[in-house]
This record gives structure tokens, C-alpha cells and sequence, in this order.
């Protein structure tokens, strides 16, 4: 199963959970609109399940707790640098940095550090489509071809019905991580997804599938619609408002910031700084916004205030809602009395085993970034933690015990050891012949010239094989990267793949069957046959 790219971990929190244990647009409204005053304490909307009770100072007691919970999993896990922030009745009650940028430079970490936020960038990327619903004059359930013409998938009914929301919630039938290894190979945004109509489709409606690029398709037609490219929209939409000045959806903006992470990955058991640092502006609205603690924490009060800042409404409750609540189960119960996990708009939307509704994402590079946030609305409390290593759990095991003691007053579950083996268990090589001993007579391979020439492919453009020596070498992609080619039997050769989204120790099959070649790594969705030109 693949991992290292922004946001399969984005359900993790979802799918631990559920192992343990139609939208509409709010009346008109803009940045100037006066918020009515809160409700009388201890007031509740008639469907509002209470959960267990949370005494009072229990709130406060979780929020001293947190140095304690932070320096333990820093000492444990060896990560180089964290940053957490804690928001409770509308202000920020704790903020701090832990560790340091970078192991290389020895620069302190601080709430105002900037760190890639991987997939949390999707619900702040739902908060910027709906902060412009009421004025842009679309909605969740605008189909998506109506605001960018040239977009388009397998299905022409999918084309012409497939929604803002659909993509949002992952249930347009694009398979999962649709076009990722497009961006591994260097394609941009436009080319991903243009591409995305190539693929096979499942049910639509009727099927959840993590995607990097749906989201990002509804995101830019958004953009596309309102006369601005999406890093614009977002930052006028609800950075600026939110005084989130250190915050971006421009990878070029984090890398000018004085005060930035770099990712680290392990090597031999200790963190390096990652000799290839994580550019995710391809699939910006989906893992590319960059931020700081303190940044977040001004996006989270928000979102717990209904849309509200500064005593102003920023999003119409009602369109934020619809963000915030279930769309799509994406972990079904395993049993009859588990709880089953769904997803909102660019939310995770579960129950917790205290009987209170819980908003969350994750994110990680394996490049070097692992994030998570988790807000509980009904005690108007939520935490942000970012790291700047590879994914190990570490941020959701905070956040996880920080909900523990909010909710409960100690910490329930051994989160750090569930997600720690949740993480190995995806953090995988893929491909048939991993952990296999190569052939020790293997058939030879015929005459490197009878494998070389260029094999086309309308999916990932073309493959060019050439011969050096006793030696091939593939090359793919848009940057023309160059893979060599290693023996393995008879006419099968193998590779490995680059990019975020191949771990360490990944294989590749490439077999070669007269003017066919197939690159297994590239197969997931029956697209990985190249062909050869006759003649």
C-alpha cells in the first residue's frame, strides 16, 4: 500500500478508530457581516448528542499536560522538530515549538516556524471553496464541468453530474491516489488533470477513494470560475481575513520563509535532512498550503466558531456545515457495535468513544512531514501538531492523547504503540518481487537491441529504452528521468521507481513482450503497458 505522499494518512485517524471500537448554501453573506452573539451557556441544538460530561478545569489540566505528552514523544521517537497549538473559547491557550528545524542548522523550532502541511491542507482547502459559495454564485452541488469546461472523466454521465462535493468527499469513482505517480513523474497540475479522464471508474456515489487530484480538480475550478489561479483565491479567501501571514498554498513562499523546517527522513536509524525536499504545488489545494502553529490555531477557531473571526462572519455557517459533516463512509464498522468512520468535505468527520462528533486530518511526505489536527466541537477545543520528519504517528498519537485527557481525564488507548504499528504496516515496499531471491541461473535476456526504441502510452507518455554497453536504461516522464534497468530473468528486467510515493525498497517489473512493454509499479490501474510502434 502506498503511504509517503500527501494524504493517504489523511484517513488514518478514521480507520484506527473504526478498528478500535445533501448540502445547500447559507443566505447570502461577506467578510463584513456582523455575527450574531453566542448562544446562553450551556445551550444546545436540539439534535446535539452531549457525550460524557467535561468537568470543569479538565480542559485546562489537558492543555498543562501537553509539554509532558511532547517532550515524551520527542524523546521516544527522535524526531527532529514539532510544533503544537492548542485553541479553547476562541483563543489560543497554548502554542509552542519543540526541537529543530533542521539537524543540520541546530535552529530552534517555535510556534511561528513554518512547516508543509501535507493533506491537512484539504480542509483548509474546503474552507476557502466555501468562504466564496454565497458570492461566487456556485454551491456543493455544482457540477464541477459547469465552473471548467475541459474537465472530464471515463463516464460522460459521471462528467456531466459529478460535483464540488463529490470530489470533496472522494465519492466520484476515481481510483484511489488518481494521478499521483503522474506527479511523481513530473507532470504538473494542468497535465494530471487532463490526464484523469483516462482512468476506469468505480461506482459513482457509491464508492470512497482517497484522491490527491479529484479534490484538486474541484479546487482549481473553483479557481478557474472566480477569474484567479488558486493560491490567490485561498489567500484572499481566508489567509488574509484570518491574519494567517505566514501561511501559503505556493511552495516558492515556503521556501523564502526565514523560519522554515526542512524534511528529514531516516538513515541508518538517525534523521537526515532529505537529500529531495517535497515540492507539492501540482496538488496544492490537496497537500500544498504551508504553515505554522500559531497560523493553524487562527484557522481552527475559526472553524469552531461556524465560520466566524473577529466578530465577523468569514463563511456562511450553513455551506461550512456541510463541510463538517458525514458525506461519505470512508471506514466502514468491522463489527456490528463499532463505530464506522466517515468524511466530510475535505474533513474527517468520526464519533468518539466519549459519544462527541470530532473533526480531524492528517498529512504526511514521506519526504520529511507528518501533521494532524483534531477539533472537538461540542467542547469547543481543538490541537494542531506538525513535524518535520517522516510518518510515524507521531502527531496523531498527541493529538489523540490530548483528546483522551479532554474527554476523559487520562489517556485511554496505547496510541503511540497503535499508530506506530498502523504506520509499518503501511509503510511498505510494493511489488511482486520484493523479498524475493533473484534467479541463480536465470534464462538470458535476448539482445539488448531488440528492447530498445521509444513505447508509447497515452496515460504516462512515453517510455524510451536505450542501450549502453550490456546495459538499459529506461526513461519516463515530462523531466525525462532515467531509471536503470537490472536483469532478472529471461526478458524481464526490474527498476525502481522514484518519487513520494514508492517506498524505500520498492521493485518494478519490466517486462518486455515484443513491442509491449510493462512496467509493473505503473499497472495498478491497468495502465501500464507501453507499446511500441510497428515499423
Amino acid at each position: 500500500m502506498r503511504i509517503g505522499r500527501s494524504g493517504v494518512v489523511g484517513i488514518l485517524g478514521v480507520g484506527v478508530a473504526a478498528a478500535l471500537v445533501a448540502c445547500s448554501s447559507g443566505p447570502p453573506a461577506s467578510e463584513s457581516t456582523t455575527v450574531p452573539g453566542p448562544p446562553s451557556a450551556g445551550a444546545q441544538p436540539p439534535d446535539a448528542v452531549p457525550g460524557v460530561a467535561i468537568p470543569a478545569g479538565r480542559i485546562d489540566s489537558a492543555v498543562t499536560d501537553v509539554d509532558g505528552l511532547a517532550r515524551d514523544l520527542m524523546r521516544t521517537s527522535h524526531i527532529p522538530g514539532m510544533a503544537i497549538a492548542v485553541v479553547h473559547d476562541g483563543k489560543i491557550v497554548y502554542a509552542k515549538g519543540f526541537g529543530v528545524r533542521s539537524v543540520d542548522t541546530r535552529q530552534p523550532v517555535d510556534a511561528d516556524t513554518v512547516f508543509p502541511l501535507a493533506s491537512l491542507s484539504k480542509p483548509i482547502a474546503a474552507t476557502v471553496v466555501a468562504a466564496r459559495m454565497a458570492t461566487g454564485g456556485f454551491t456543493w452541488a455544482t457540477p464541477v464541468h459547469t465552473l471548467m469546461p475541459s474537465f472530464a472523466l471515463a463516464d460522460p454521465y459521471v462528467t456531466e453530474h459529478v460535483t464540488v462535493g463529490d470530489l470533496f468527499a472522494h465519492r466520484s469513482g476515481l481510483p484511489d491516489h488518481a494521478g499521483d505517480l503522474l506527479e511523481d513523474l513530473g507532470y504538473d497540475r494542468a497535465a494530471v488533470l487532463s490526464r484523469l479522464r483516462q482512468l476506469p471508474l468505480n461506482p459513482f456515489r457509491d464508492s470512497y477513494a482517497y484522491t490527491n487530484f479529484g479534490l484538486t480538480a474541484a479546487a482549481e475550478a473553483v479557481a478557474e470560475h472566480l477569474g484567479t489561479d488558486w493560491a490567490t483565491l485561498a489567500r484572499q479567501a481566508v489567509f488574509g481575513p484570518l491574519g494567517m501571514t505566514s501561511t501559503s498554498s505556493r511552495y516558492a513562499d515556503f521556501t523564502a520563509r526565514p523560519d522554515r523546517t526542512v524534511g528529514h527522513v531516516l538513515v541508518g536509524g538517525v534523521y537526515r535532512v532529505s537529500p529531495q525536499q517535497r515540492d507539492p504545488d501540482a496538488q496544492s489545494p490537496a497537500g500544498g498550503v504551508s504553515s505554522s502553529a500559531t497560523d493553524v490555531a487562527k484557522w481552527m477557531e475559526m472553524v469552531l466558531a461556524g465560520g466566524s473571526a473577529g466578530g465577523r462572519l468569514l463563511i456562511p455557517p450553513d455551506d461550512l456545515l456541510a463541510a463538517t459533516s458525514p458525506q461519505s463512509m470512508s471506514a466502514p464498522p468491522s463489527t456490528a457495535e463499532a463505530r464506522g468512520g466517515f468524511y466530510g468535505f475535505g474533513f474527517n468527520v468520526t464519533s468518539s468513544a466519549a459519544g462527541r462528533v470530532v473533526l480531524s486530518h492528517s498529512g504526511a511526505f514521506s519526504l520529511g512531514a507528518a501533521t494532524a489536527f483534531t477539533l472537538i466541537p461540542s467542547a469547543d477545543v481543538g490541537i494542531v501538531t506538525l513535524t518535520n520528519a517522516a510518518p510515524i504517528g507521531v502527531p496523531e498519537t498527541l493529538d489523540a492523547e490530548f483528546a483522551d485527557l479532554v474527554q476523559f481525564g487520562a489517556v485511554q488507548q496505547d496510541w503511540k504503540m497503535l499508530y506506530r504499528n498502523v504506520f509499518a504496516k503501511m509503510d511498505q515496499p510494493s511489488g511482486m518481487l520484493v523479498g524475493v531471491t533473484a534467479p541463480a541461473h536465470p534464462a538470458p535476456a535476448g539482445p539488448l537491441s531488440t528492447y530498445t526504441g521509444r513505447y508509447d502510452n497515452a496515460y504516462y507518455g512515453p517510455a524510451t529504452v536505450t542501450a549502453s554497453g550490456d546495459s538499459l536504461t529506461l526513461r519516463l516522464g515530462p523531466k525525462n528521468m532515467a531509471f536503470p534497468l537490472r536483469h532478472w530473468d529471461g526478458d524481464t528486467f526490474v527498476f525502481t521507481p522514484p518519487g513520494e510515493n514508492a517506498e524505500a525498497g520498492t521493485i518494478s517489473k519490466a517486462t518486455f513482450d515484443g513491442d509491449r512493454l510493462v512496467l509493473e509499479y505503473y499497472d495498478g490501474d491497468h495502465l501500464g503497458t507501453f507499446t511500441r510502434p510497428a515499423g
